[in-house]
């Protein structure tokens, strides 16, 4: 009785640490991936991997505070969200009406400055700021269209000089 209740426990600790170690390893691989999502190559060249999630992730700045944004090619403009806006004190200077793939939405437009990794940036961006945006904010093609880029599988390449 006594050696089988000990190979059991033998048998669950392997089993617990066979679980744990893939655990870990699932970790490792996520924060890794996490990881490589940026790259910079060369001076003027910025790389970003498709993240886990299917969308391109570019960190920077708003107003001095770090955000994850959203590559959204077709979204016109830039957006973040309303909280964020009043956390950061950016004053409205008027309302704006959007259409989005949710359905026409209301905001209120504010300027921001905007920093991305890489050096890319815009002074006094006239921004979106909608109540319904997540917490991450959306980088639109007012930002990406002074920019050369092309996407080639999984990888977003942008030359950083504006054009």
């Amino acid at each position: 009785m006594h050696s089988d209740l000990s190979r059991s426990f033998k048998l669950t600790t392997i089993w617990l640490l066979i679980g744990l170690a893939l655990f870990l390893a699932v970790q490792w691989w996520q924060h890794r991936a996490a990881q490589m999502r940026f790259s910079v190559a060369g001076a003027d060249v910025i790389e970003i991997r498709r993240g886990p999630d299917g969308h391109y992730h570019w960190p920077g700045f708003v107003e001095g505070r770090a955000v994850d944004f959203l590559v959204d090619t077709g979204a016109t403009g830039t957006a973040i969200p309303a909280a964020l806006a009043r956390e950061l004190r950016l004053q409205a200077i008027g309302s704006v009406q959007s259409s989005t793939a949710g359905g026409v939405v209301t905001g209120e437009l504010v300027r921001a400055d905007i920093e991305l990794r890489g050096g890319v940036r815009a002074q006094r961006l006239p921004v979106l700021a909608l109540a319904g945006l997540s917490e991450r904010p959306l980088l639109g093609m007012d930002v990406l269209g002074r920019l050369r880029w092309q996407q080639v599988d999984g990888v977003l390449r942008i030359e950083a000089a504006a054009r």
